[in-house]
């Protein structure tokens, strides 16, 4: 019988305009400590974000999901956060803040597979 992995996940929101509380899904993080694994999954569907383009830089936008990324998976180049323990990198990532990049607040699970899990959660919430 295969383990089950205790995860939690969090979505990642662009938030184009903070005051109006509006998002598009633009991501997923999924972290299990046990496992030791964290992974962080981003696509921008533009075509949802031209309404917004007069408030948003997308160069930008990219380029910051881009370090959330690299931050999450423990990149050097993601900077003195991204040298942190797996657990401080999914809490960093999942702290509540007021820019245009928001997180979710995680929400737990159970599953046999967290790359496929990771994946599923991506194409539901995301794609």
């Amino acid at each position: 019988m295969q383990e089950k992995h205790l995860y939690e996940y969090a979505v990642i929101r662009v938030v184009p305009r903070v005051e109006r509380e509006e998002f598009l899904n633009v991501g997923i993080i999924l972290f299990c400590k046990k496992a030791k694994f964290i992974k962080v999954l981003c696509s921008i569907n533009e075509a949802k974000l031209l309404p917004f383009l007069g408030e948003l830089d997308l160069e930008q936008l990219h380029l910051n999901l881009e370090a959330f990324g690299k931050v999450g998976h423990g990149e050097k180049s993601g900077g003195p956060i991204a040298q942190f323990d797996i657990p401080s990198r999914f809490r960093w990532l999942t702290a509540i803040r007021s820019s245009a990049i928001q997180t979710s607040r995680p929400h737990p699970g159970f599953c046999d597979d967290l790359e496929q899990t990771t994946q599923r959660l991506f194409e539901e919430m995301v794609l």
